[in-house]
């Protein structure tokens, strides 16, 4: 299995163009199965979560095609309803293509998926909106049933939690129901907004998305389309990270500030200097080369703190003067960097949701596992800042949610090289 080995100490800095995000053109590949037409996504990253995606659509039998960053999907030939397990396993938003399928064939059968292990991630949001749409779902020995007998019907649906997965697969199901669908509670992450300017740009009917109120009056049919996946605001809070963990100057460009007005007032906390055009941002780091602490950081759902920025800013409080908490309030077990933080001389103490990392004046290199995604970006960040060499394994988990990370971040001057 494939590792990542840094020689840390060295100062980033340059400039990169950003990734489409992962958390946006998965919904969207999901709803190319709407309708009978062709669908062609610009901007989609070349990522495993991707092409688990790909794997599902072409089980299905779509035809897919890639050139460069762009895939092609043909979905005018649907051949199976069901999706198997070895497939649903790969990642945990698989479960979103149940809405689609839903809709497309009225029928689907599903195990449950998999994914990062981060606590426990019910899908009975789902399942429960999905039944008010006329559903009848029925769990047998680990599969899920699904059928439609009469077609998907609008109705109000009120998220108990404003579920982003939730979310997308209402809008997926209701968006060719008959009549109105009103979802109350629902999400507002920027990836919301960029899977219903797909669909609307197909002739679905979707107003609010980015608002906590969405309605969706469905249509007959969707027709083919041309999108551009939105950039992914997670890798690019990611890679100022990088900048700031290891005192650098990092420009971003091909990004959109507004989706990362949550995070921008950390680094500032932290001591780093922004600066910002409609399409780029800058980071300088401090004046004088000390990084703050940050008092208390809350995740929160979207427009708050987003939970997949924790670990690598909690990276970079390792290093900071003083001492910084963090409540995490989406997932119980997003912590499991911490562990692996410590094993290279961070000060990180763990208790229920809450962590203390109290900064430390230098973190060293030694051998340290991903546990997950985001922790394991967390431990790559960790590792450019070490004195001496760390080596990070299981790096399977990064490579589904960041494109070669070791290319871009040697282009910014790491001394990182990947090791099958």
């Amino acid at each position: 299995m494939s590792k990542l080995r840094i020689e840390g100490g060295r100062r980033l800095s340059g400039e990169l163009k950003l990734q489409g995000a992962k958390n946006s053109a998965l919904p969207i590949l999901a709803a190319t199965l709407l309708g009978e037409g062709v669908s062609v996504i610009h901007n989609c990253p070349d990522l495993t979560d991707i092409a688990a995606a790909v794997k599902i659509l072409e089980y299905l039998g779509c035809k897919v095609v890639r050139e460069g960053d762009t895939l092609t999907v043909d979905a005018r030939q649907i051949t199976q309803c069901t999706i198997p397990e070895n497939l649903m396993r790969e990642m945990r938003s698989s479960i979103v293509f149940l809405g689609a399928m839903l809709s497309r064939t009225r029928k689907a059968k599903i195990c449950m998926p998999g994914g990062c292990e981060l606590g426990p991630r019910p899908i009975d949001l789902h399942l429960e909106a999905l039944k008010k749409l006329g559903a009848t779902i029925t769990s047998d020995h680990g599969y899920l049933d699904c059928k439609v007998e009469k077609g998907l019907e609008g109705g109000k649906i009120s998220l108990l939690f404003p579920s982003v997965g939730a979310t997308e697969n209402i809008l997926l199901a209701s968006c060719m129901a008959k009549g109105r669908t009103v979802i109350h509670n629902a999400a507002q992450e920027p990836e919301i907004v960029d899977l219903a300017s797909y669909l609307n740009g197909r002739g679905a009917k979707i107003r609010g998305a980015g608002k906590s109120r969405i309605v969706v009056d469905g249509v007959e049919h969707l027709d083919s389309a041309e999108h551009t996946v939105m950039p992914d605001r997670i890798v690019a809070a990611t890679y100022l990270c990088a900048g700031a963990i290891t005192g650098g100057e990092i420009l971003l460009r091909e990004v959109r500030p507004c989706d990362l007005e949550s995070i921008f007032p950390i680094f500032e906390k932290m001591g780093m200097h922004l600066r910002m055009t409609e399409s780029e941002v800058l980071l300088k780091p401090p004046t004088d080369g000390k990084i703050r602490s940050v008092n208390a950081i809350r995740t929160m759902p979207h427009p708050g703190f987003p939970t997949d920025a924790q670990a690598p800013i909690m990276a970079v409080l390792s290093v900071a003067e003083g001492t910084s908490m963090f409540v995490e309030n989406i997932f119980e077990s997003r912590y499991k960097h911490a562990q692996e933080l410590n094993r290279m001389g961070a000060d990180i103490k763990v208790e229920g949701r809450v962590a203390v990392c109290t900064g430390v004046d230098a973190l060293y290199g030694t051998e340290v596992q991903a546990e997950d995604l985001r922790g394991g970006a967390a431990l790559v960040l960790a590792g450019l800042r070490a004195e001496g060499i760390t080596q990070v394994n299981d790096i399977h988990h990064i490579d589904r949610g960041y494109e070669s990370i070791e290319t871009v971040l040697d282009s910014l001057g790491a001394n990182i090289v990947r090791i099958a």
